[in-house]
């Protein structure tokens, strides 16, 4: 056998995975992988909104506490809103499947602050511009009504 061939052969097998997730980065292809779990978790409700709560005790102090009291304010606001997970993160799904809002945690791109957003088919449209997430420093009472009052909008 030629070095050329052994060359080739070796090549051929190292290369078989990459060309699999040809130009994707090991982020995006865990990503890719998370997705997939979500999908087979999320069709079960149960095991959905199980998978929420996994994916906020991994969180840590404060979006853990504040992940925590997000979702008792979704599922009290918009009880027909379905809890699921999200590339990775808690949110909120209408009858369709289709996400509402959903939180998202300083940590996931280690910035300083945590979002708390609404994707199109929540049904916040107010004129030409409106606001589609807000960062989350803390929750006090106020924040906590404004959030109950958006779900409550987003699925009227």
């Amino acid at each position: 056998m030629s070095p050329k061939t052994v060359t080739k052969k070796s090549a051929g097998k190292s290369t078989a995975a990459s060309k699999k997730y040809a130009g994707l980065s090991p982020e995006e292809i865990a990503a890719m992988k998370e997705t997939l779990k979500e999908r087979k978790a999320n069709a079960n409700k149960e095991e959905a909104e199980k998978a929420v709560f996994a994916a906020i005790a991994k969180m840590s102090e404060p979006d853990r506490s504040m992940a925590t009291r997000i979702h008792e304010i979704v599922k009290a606001a918009a009880p027909g809103l379905t809890p699921k997970t999200w590339y990775g993160m808690p949110a909120y799904a209408n009858a369709e499947g289709k996400v509402i809002c959903f939180f998202q945690a300083a940590s996931k791109f280690g910035v300083r602050y945590a979002t708390f957003g609404f994707q199109p088919e929540a049904k916040l449209d107010d004129g030409n511009m409106w606001a589609a997430s807000f960062a989350l420093i803390k929750l006090t009472p106020v924040e906590e009504a404004q959030i109950a009052a958006l779900v409550r909008k987003a699925v009227d």
